[in-house]
């Protein structure tokens, strides 16, 4: 018998974007609109970057998989004190508090990966690997992938200590100063993806807007280029998760349609928003407007 496919799953990061309106979501939208449910229409997966800000009340998460089909899942994005604030580790209380509000979507069987992510600053040490082995023992019953960005990761012994505690994320980033390249790891039976853009003229700039450092919409050629990555990942992995960080105006949406419609081969339904900001998406779009494939 022949082996089952590799199964994707494909969103943006996050769905609360107010720059979203009139570009992905309906500038009037209609009563009782939730931009959750519509994210659910196009995509059978999104990030939750609100939990990086903020752990949210389990009665909030437990709202979101009753806005979402039975298969679709939920990548939760570690609290930003156990990535950036590293002068201490959190107190038990607090990975309590995010066990809990992980807890609804698990009980739903939506829960998706952990994702870990730390930013540039963050180097491979001992130090840094005891770090991540804790993280690994506080969350052993999470699917999780570490996100690093420093190129002092890329050497062996580091890659080892990523191994030992969860999957890589693969990233995408402007190539600047000891900046990680694309690459394709795949740690176990499941791979993860993040494309944050290649805005080189703001990723490290000082002063302006935190959305600017996503302000980035990869081209075609450049979404092959990952596609192809992607299928070569999918021959060792059982599970391929792809989210687009460069949310800016929706461009985050626009690019992770692109990569669905590449992966399966046909055109997807598109919103008809994202197709007048994104004329270039009519190439891949269905020309009717039909409930999305994950509906």
């Amino acid at each position: 018998m022949s082996a089952p496919a590799t199964k994707f799953w494909i969103g943006p990061s996050g769905w609360s974007y107010a720059d979203w309106s009139g570009v992905f979501y309906p500038a009037s939208p209609p009563r009782g609109f939730k931009p959750l449910a519509f994210i659910a229409r196009y995509f059978n997966a999104v990030e939750v970057n609100s939990t990086f800000y903020r752990i949210p009340a389990a009665s909030v998460t437990a709202a979101w998989p009753k806005l979402t089909p039975p298969d679709f899942r939920f990548a939760l994005k570690l609290t930003q004190s156990f990535t950036h604030q590293r002068s201490a580790f959190p107190e038990a209380s607090e990975a309590d508090a995010f066990h809990a509000c992980a807890a609804p979507l698990r009980d739903a069987g939506k829960l998706g990966p952990l994702l870990i992510q730390f930013p540039w600053s963050f180097r491979y040490s001992p130090a840094a690997a005891d770090w991540l082995a804790r993280l690994a023992e506080t969350f052993a019953d999470y699917d999780r992938f570490i996100e690093v960005r420093h190129t002092s990761w890329a050497q062996p012994e580091a890659l080892d200590a990523i191994r030992r505690s969860g999957g890589y994320c693969n990233i995408d980033q402007p190539l600047l100063n000891h900046c990680l390249g694309p690459t394709p790891h795949v740690f176990g039976e499941r791979a993860y993806v993040r494309l944050h853009g290649r805005n080189a003229a703001t990723w490290f700039a000082e002063g302006l807007p935190a959305f600017e450092r996503y302000n980035y919409l990869y081209s075609e050629a450049e979404i092959r280029e990952w596609v192809a990555r992607l299928n070569s990942m999918a021959d060792r992995a059982r599970e391929v998760y792809v989210f687009t960080n460069n949310h800016y105006r929706g461009q985050g949406p626009a690019n992770a349609l692109d990569i669905r419609a590449m992966l399966e081969g046909r055109p997807v339904d598109v919103p008809d928003e994202l197709l007048r900001a994104y004329p270039g998406l009519k190439s891949r779009a269905n020309p009717a407007r039909q409930p999305g494939l994950f509906e």
